[in-house]
């Protein structure tokens, strides 16, 4: 077994795919014509999105997401933080934690998307103490 893609709920793909292409340039790998279900290509696992009405129309009722009390977070890693996190507040981001260099070797700063999920910028973990 293998990890696909994860899939968040959000009321917009189309801008969501945006915000996500300027704020962390990643590719679009598709949007389909519904507009329900957008894709971006970030390696071997896909990040997902489809809409709130959708999963509705499935049964299901999504919660909005609350950085302040998050279940998880999407990470990208970076070698530089700073720049990317200015890059991402341009784009709309909204800063949750600035820039922090931390004792396991690691820069991270939060920030929110454009529906107000939990991102993480960080570098790779250094193997020094």
């Amino acid at each position: 077994m293998k990890f696909k893609y994860t899939i968040l709920y959000v009321d917009n793909v189309s801008e969501t795919l945006s915000f996500y292409e300027q704020a962390f340039a990643l590719e679009r790998k598709m949007l389909h014509e519904s507009g329900d279900y957008g894709e971006l290509l970030t390696g071997s696992t896909t990040l997902s999105f489809s809409s709130v009405d959708l999963l509705k129309q499935l049964g299901k009722t999504p919660s909005k997401p609350n950085f302040h009390t998050p279940t998880f977070e999407i990470a990208f890693e970076t070698d530089d933080v700073k720049t990317a996190l200015s890059k991402a507040l341009k784009a709309g981001a909204l800063l949750v934690q600035d820039a922090e260099d931390m004792p396991w070797g690691q820069t991270i700063a939060y920030v929110t998307d454009n529906n107000g999920f939990l991102v993480e910028i960080c570098t790779p973990v250094s193997n020094q103490p």
